[in-house]
């Protein structure tokens, strides 16, 4: 039984700001503490539910916010920037389940702490086949081309809640409610690792028979951009048309073309000085 996590940081229980979870932050050697224990929970659970191999995919930022040797479980390690499948990079038809830990809510979701959809500078919404999508529904595009099912999802409320749209009948482990895009009310460290763990346990233990991602292709992915040179320069891109000032589709036969069809939006983007 082979699992693959994909771990962000913001839905850590206890993350509420920026300067916690970026490197060079006050406080974000602590936090990063705080990824890891639930990163690891996550393993154990695993590991506890039958996963014989376990591969962690760092998501979040720079990508390379674990410490390799505290890995629970001699878990393997995927980091640096600049991977081809970004949140993803790695996953194949070799795996049986996939783990999205830490996660957060879309950039239009309401009151999901630290809220972003891969670059919040740019992108104000996302959507597949009409359903808001967060940083799990589009993601969950790589997991649907390798048919292997999304089992576990970690986060907030809201978070949980958006990847159940794509994701159904993943195991949540709900570490905290959000209150405001800043503020949250989280369970103890230790509470939130308790309850990962069992929740991944139980994940496994029931991923032959978990459903697989419920996204119907052929797709059509709608962004709406925060600025019109943000929807110009993503016109720019094969397989993108703008459909408005703010606005653009991407369309494609295939859940992995319209997965890094996005991701070559965003880092466009990211390229652009506003």
């Amino acid at each position: 039984m082979k699992i693959y996590i994909s771990s962000d940081m913001e839905g850590s229980a206890g993350v509420v700001d920026w300067d916690q979870c970026r490197p060079g932050g006050a406080q974000y050697e602590y936090y990063t503490g705080l990824l890891s224990g639930e990163v690891n929970a996550a393993i154990e659970g695993a590991v506890e539910g039958g996963a014989t191999e376990v591969v962690v995919n760092d998501s979040h930022g720079a990508m390379a916010n674990l410490r390799p040797d505290t890995l629970a479980c001699s878990a393997r390690y995927i980091s640096g920037r600049y991977k081809p499948m970004y949140m993803m990079e790695g996953l194949d038809r070799s795996y049986d389940a996939v783990f999205f830990v830490s996660y957060h809510g879309s950039m239009s979701s309401d009151a999901s702490t630290l809220s972003h959809t891969y670059f919040p500078g740019a992108i104000a919404e996302v959507s597949i086949n009409g359903t808001v999508a967060g940083e799990s529904g589009l993601n969950a595009l790589v997991a649907l081309a390798y048919e292997v099912p999304v089992v576990l999802v970690t986060g907030d409320e809201t978070t949980t809640a958006e990847a159940g749209k794509f994701c159904p009948g993943a195991r949540t482990a709900v570490v905290k409610r959000s209150i405001s895009r800043f503020a949250a009310e989280s369970l103890h460290p230790l509470a939130a690792r308790s309850l990962i763990r069992e929740q991944a346990c139980q994940a496994v233990r029931e991923a032959s028979s978990a459903p697989g991602v419920a996204i119907d292709m052929p797709a059509t992915v709608a962004v709406r951009f925060r600025t019109s040179d943000y929807a110009e320069l993503a016109a720019r891109v094969g397989g993108v048309q703008r459909t408005g000032p703010l606005s653009a589709t991407i369309g494609g036969e295939g859940p992995l073309a319209l997965f890094r069809t996005f991701i070559t939006v965003v880092l466009l983007c990211r390229g652009l000085t506003e």
